[in-house]
């Protein structure tokens, strides 16, 4: 291998470092004859996803999970949370959403305090804006595409693992007339955007 493909390496595998910033760092122990880390299993783990491009996150108990309150309200260059991008669409843990207004639907962090000021807004000018769904697992993309056909071929699904719903940044909501007006009047004052054709009740939040 050349040079140039051993630093192309070296730039790709800093770049991941910086994505998994979220473990927890690693204990290293000496001895005479190894040296021995702790979290050097769920990293190399991780790592070795990453690489492959799967996003599948880290494995089972791999640490801690950050908390939402740890959104650091960035995107990697494809558009996907920088804190959740580890763990791979769909495959984010619960602890790692925040919970928009007692609702029990789930969004990433930024998302839903958007969402709540948005609805508290909305109720304040008299309009009911509801949630139908949020946060979707990639199991539940699955069974959505399964029942309702993927939007490439006439039908309502992304193709499983490449929806907005599974990185926490789209919902899709309940709206009546009054209420789908209101929001195509000031939704983009809170960042999300009807970006759906054939699906007005979908909205997408661009960070």
């Amino acid at each position: 291998m050349g040079v140039d493909g051993i630093a192309a390496i070296g730039q790709r595998i800093a770049a991941i470092q910086a994505t998994l910033g979220s473990f927890a760092p690693a204990t290293t122990t000496t001895t005479a004859a190894t040296t021995s880390t702790t979290s050097g299993t769920d990293f190399a783990r991780a790592l070795e996803l990453a690489v492959a491009g799967t996003g599948a996150g880290p494995a089972a108990g791999a640490g801690a999970v950050p908390g939402p309150s740890g959104a650091s309200g960035t995107l990697t260059a494809d558009g996907v949370p920088t804190e959740l991008a580890a763990y791979g669409n769909g495959r984010i843990p619960a602890a790692a959403l925040a919970e928009v207004d007692g609702t029990g639907h789930r969004l990433w962090a930024p998302a839903a305090d958007a969402l709540e000021r948005l609805r508290a807004d909305a109720a304040r000018a008299g309009v009911t804006v509801g949630i139908t769904d949020s946060y979707r697992s990639y199991e539940a993309q699955v069974d959505v595409a399964a029942r309702k056909g993927l939007y490439s071929q006439g039908g309502l699904a992304a193709v499983p693992g490449t929806s907005d719903h599974g990185w926490g940044m789209a919902v899709d909501l309940d709206l009546d007339d009054a209420a789908q007006s209101w929001m195509r009047a000031n939704a983009g004052r809170y960042g999300f955007v009807e970006d759906t054709p054939r699906e007005p009740w979908h909205w997408a939040y661009q960070a």
